[in-house]
């Protein structure tokens, strides 16, 4: 019997796949327990939506990624903290600030976790790589003054 699997199943396969099993298995464990589906046009059908679907939704990520990627590669964030004497910051610089002043500056609107950028304690100029989808990235310079 021809079924889709709704989950992975140890031994038997991956969440979406259709397999042929035996007919047994497939009513008394699989359909049972609602691990999977019996293989029908219609079923088929939706399992074939629900794939166009998820790699659509793939497409638009990767495509939203490039297009802020290259808005803000090679870009100048300017970002002011407080400082006491010999130009020691109190705290740090850190990739919430940082992304807070991108979406101003910038327009772009970034998660924080994306940003890694070196620990920054004092004033100057510094390099943050934003790492937007995998194989997308950008590099955006950080200038810390007073403020």
């Amino acid at each position: 019997m021809k079924v889709i699997l709704l989950q992975d199943v140890k031994g038997t396969g991956k969440k979406g796949e259709v397999k042929e099993v035996a007919d047994g298995y497939a009513r008394n464990f699989l359909l049972a327990k609602g691990i999977a589906v019996e293989a029908t046009p219609k079923n088929l059908s939706d399992l074939a939506g629900k794939k166009a679907s998820e790699q659509h939704k793939i497409e638009v990520e990767k495509q939203t990624a490039k297009e802020i990627a290259d808005a803000v590669n090679g870009k100048k964030v300017c970002v002011k903290a407080k400082a006491g004497q010999g130009g020691k910051l109190f705290g740090a610089v850190t990739s919430g600030d940082i992304a807070e002043q991108i979406e101003k500056q910038l327009g772009k609107k970034i998660e924080k976790k994306k940003i890694s950028v070196a620990e920054i304690k004092a004033f100057g100029t510094y390099e943050a790589e934003i790492k937007l989808y995998p194989g997308i990235s950008a590099k955006v310079s950080v200038e810390v003054s007073e403020g």
